[in-house]
């Protein structure tokens, strides 16, 4: 039987947090603490990767029997990294420099258990268009603040899903989690089955709450 408290996200994201309660599966929150940033040369999967496992493997250390899934993600664009913007003005150029082009999304997320040795690491990538936005349209958005604290100033979730032309891959990613990898991790971890009765589709295996 695992009990709840053997299942950490090691994230303060209340996106990361929705999308993984939406399985129905509990666990409990304990930020990592690290703030990556990225090395000369580094490429955004191998950057994305190197942060995800950095944020575990710091939870895991305080938490070694535990299974901790933490993940990182970036707004790429012309092979760039957009992090959060600094401000409202950096923010506004974040999103002038994507209207109307593709850009990437990248999310790595990693699930660790030192006990048992464990580790899974994977990489998903999206990519995003935005429609043409107008000068206006971007300081009207850049006004809500939704973009404040968002890798490439936007909220696919939010309001931010209106400057989206469209997706090819996991929007879920771009929110924050590619939850049917995250869903397949803890599968293969055993921490995780299909529900045959319940409004949850997933459940702790042995059936813990």
């Amino acid at each position: 039987m695992v009990p709840s408290a053997r299942m950490i996200l090691a994230s303060e994201s209340p996106r990361r947090r929705e999308l993984l309660a939406a399985v129905g599966v509990p666990f409990r929150v304990v930020p990592s603490g690290v703030d990556e940033i990225p090395r000369p040369g580094e490429s955004p999967s191998r950057f994305v990767r190197r942060a995800a496992l950095d944020k575990g493997e710091a939870v895991a250390l305080i938490h070694p029997s535990s299974f901790v899934l933490s993940a990182d993600t970036v707004v790429v664009a012309d092979g760039r990294i957009l992090g959060k913007p600094r401000g409202r003005a950096e923010a506004r150029r974040m999103l002038s420099r994507l209207a109307g082009r593709e850009h990437r999304v990248y999310t790595a997320i990693c699930l660790l258990c030192r006990e048992r040795g464990f580790r899974d690491l994977g990489t998903e990538v999206t990519r995003v268009r935005f429609r043409p936005l107008t000068a206006a349209e971007v300081a009207a958005y850049a006004r809500t603040g939704e973009c404040d604290d968002k890798a490439g100033a936007y909220a696919a979730q939010g309001a931010g899903m209106l400057l989206i032309d469209r997706v090819a891959g996991s929007f879920s990613n771009v929110v924050g989690l590619p939850m049917t990898r995250v869903v397949a991790m803890l599968t293969r971890a055993g921490l995780i089955r299909v529900t045959r009765s319940g409004p949850a589709w997933y459940a702790f295996a042995g059936g813990a709450r």
